[in-house]
């Protein structure tokens, strides 16, 4: 049966670029990533269909594209941290390619030494992997679902058309308002109850009582398919738990701030707005807090997972041995890329990357220090991921918190060496951003090789897919990232980026020694607190509070119509294939809905690069807005097709 086939492989890097290319923009608005192997594997049946490809040639293409949503996942919690931190004033495309390739195919490496016991340990359950395989099987007797994923995606991209600031803006994407409190006053009184007073430099008498006029931005879930995806996607149970940190950072310490600082920052409101005056004073007080919140998130996301990381670790130094020692096997289907070549393949990466770290530090010994940094790290945490990714799949991956680890030990290390400032920031973040890579790519990896180990694949065919798809990825998703900052700005409320920001306040906190502590330290005793009561994941409740306030808004919503999709299944679900096929419905469709919305936002923001402007060429007004009521629509019919949808599956699947 054939197998690695040019139709398979081309169709592979195309969605690889493609499924990549859209999570970039989820991914820098709402800090989140969606796995693309399921609709990597739809799409991938659906078109080899019409080549009469069959069930290996699929498995090719299928992961041959997935890793590029792995790869963007890795690229854009960590390379706009560069602008962010201000180390870059624009993204160096040459830089941020070799930074994604190098951690996608060390990634794809290191996974090649850990493959055969992972892929073979059946104490490792990989839910996804599993799911994925019975989709693949179904598709094969005609059931794709790919009318589904294209459906949705067209929908989302003509709505993001109407919708988009950079499109004809005829829908209004959110409201927005700002409701200002009446003067409150407060007095300090001591324990008898008397007002104190005091004395100023000039002999007048001041008493402790003060008068302040608070207020608080209202705003209305942004009418966004992709943000709807992503909540369905997510369940009801995560997308309320981010929601929550919405409801904490704007409805609690957003007023707070208003009212303390309503003396320094409302002279600005006349000019600016008073929408525009919170959005701003929320950014420089209660996004710090956020970050010093995720921090202790991520580190405690890793400490609970603790046992299975040591075991990932454990499992990878085991892995190595055997690995060198073993025979090479005759099997088709047990036969990886000859151990030899990856090691000395991972030998000239990390050499390249001396070279390359040298033109970040322009110091060889931090150079050389930071490549045995990238390559330790590297390795232990694509153990660590792939190891998690066969208990709890993919989309659970920790790559933020795995790359923040490494963060922090590169930015100690460099201060230790001595170095400061820009250079210092610039090595950090680049041991950074090959580790995230590593670490994403090497997750997706390891779950699309025991997909291929179900359905029959070769492995070594499967792994030089993999590094042609980091290959054809790396070389294209810097574009993006460059086209929707230069369009939208990263870090602004349309492009916020929570994950880069944090990776950009930490090194430059650390090594440039510019921090808001005070802040981030209250952020950090937040999530302990959180910790403390048993909430449900700090991180993303720190999440939350960093996100814009209409972001989180339209992710509960995505979440509230998975509620009441699995409310209204339970009485009708009679087996475990009915339930398969109302979750593959809805994954699919809402995943749909996310590439729809993504890719056309990156065209839009292609056009406004290009200086073309959609509303002038069609005689609409710059001023205007879009309709509200059109915002409401939007929702109503997102709804119908993710509740209705999923439900009358039921009936005919």
């Amino acid at each position: 049966m054939k197998e690695f086939t040019f139709k398979a492989v081309l169709i592979g890097l195309f969605l690889a670029i493609i499924l990549g290319a859209a999570n970039v923009y989820l991914g820098l608005k709402a800090g989140m990533t969606v796995a693309a192997t399921f609709p990597a594997a739809v799409i991938a049946m659906a078109v080899l269909r019409l080549f009469k490809g069959n069930i290996l040639e699929e498995n090719i293409a299928r992961t041959t594209g997935a890793v590029g949503e792995a790869l963007a996942a890795g690229a854009i919690f960590t390379i706009p941290a560069f602008v962010l931190s201000g180390v870059w004033d624009d993204f160096d495309y040459i830089k941020s390619t070799l930074l994604m390739l190098v951690g996608g195919v060390l990634g794809t490496l290191f996974i090649v030494v850990l493959r055969k016991t992972m892929v073979e340990d059946e104490t490792l359950p990989f839910p996804e992997s599993k799911a994925c395989a019975e989709i693949v099987k179904a598709g094969q007797g005609g059931q794709s679902g790919a009318k589904n994923v294209f459906a949705a995606l067209g929908l989302a991209a003509f709505l993001e058309l109407f919708k988009n600031e950079n499109g004809l803006r005829l829908i209004k994407d959110s409201v927005s308002g700002f409701v200002q409190f009446g003067a409150s006053k407060m007095r300090l009184l001591n324990s008898d109850g008397i007002l104190l007073e005091t004395v100023n430099r000039f002999g007048d008498k001041i008493k402790s009582e003060f008068a302040y006029r608070g207020g608080m931005l209202l705003q209305s879930p942004a009418s966004s398919p992709a943000f709807v995806g992503v909540g369905y996607i997510i369940g009801h149970k995560l997308a309320f738990i981010t929601f929550s940190g919405g409801v904490f950072g704007w409805t609690f310490l957003m007023p707070l701030v208003l009212l303390l600082m309503g003396d320094q920052i409302s002279p600005f409101a006349p000019d600016h707005g008073w929408i525009d005056v919170a959005k701003a004073a929320y950014s420089s007080t209660v996004k710090p807090v956020a970050v010093g919140g995720m921090l202790v998130g991520a580190f405690y996301t890793l400490f609970k997972m603790r046992k299975n990381l040591i075991n990932g670790i454990a499992r990878g130094m085991q892995d190595i041995k055997k690995a060198g020692s073993g025979k090479e096997s005759r099997s088709r289907v047990d036969k990886d890329i000859p151990f030899g070549t990856v090691l000395i393949s991972i030998g000239v990466l990390i050499f390249c990357m001396v070279i390359l770290y040298q033109t970040f530090s322009h110091n060889w010994g931090s150079a050389l220090l930071a490549a045995l940094v990238m390559g330790v790290a590297g390795f232990v945490f694509a153990a660590v991921a792939g190891y998690l990714v066969g208990i709890i799949g993919s989309s659970s991956n920790p790559i933020s918190g795995l790359t923040l680890s490494t963060l922090l030990i590169a930015a100690v290390l460099m201060v230790l060496v001595g170095m400061k400032g820009d250079p210092g920031v610039a090595a950090v973040l680049a041991v950074a951003s090959v580790v995230c890579c590593v670490a994403g790519v090497a997750g997706d990896m390891i779950q699309d090789l025991k997909v291929g180990y179900l359905l029959g694949g070769t492995p070594w065919r499967m792994q030089l897919g993999v590094i042609l798809g980091v290959v054809a990825a790396s070389l294209v998703l810097i574009l993006p990232i460059m086209l929707l900052h230069r369009a939208n700005g990263i870090g602004s409320d349309v492009l916020p980026a929570p994950q880069a920001g944090l990776m950009a306040m930490m090194s430059k906190g650390i090594v440039g020694g510019e921090m808001a502590w005070p802040l981030v330290i209250s952020g950090m005793f937040f999530s302990i607190a959180l910790i403390l009561i048993g909430s449900p994941s700090p991180m993303l409740i720190a999440v939350g509070m960093y996100l814009p306030f209409n972001t989180t808004f339209a992710i509960f919503v995505g979440g509230l119509f998975k509620f009441i999709v699995d409310k209204m299944a339970e009485k009708r679900i009679k087996t475990e294939k009915d339930k398969e096929q109302l979750e593959n419905t809805g994954l699919l469709l809402a995943s749909g809905l996310v590439a729809g919305e993504a890719l056309t936002g990156i065209l839009l923001a292609a056009l406004v690069v290009s200086h073309i402007d959609l509303k002038k060429l069609l005689g609409i007004a710059e001023s205007f807005d879009g309709f509200w009521w059109l915002g409401i629509l939007v929702f109503l019919i997102l709804g119908y097709i993710l509740i209705r949808i999923p439900l009358k599956s039921l009936k005919t699947g």
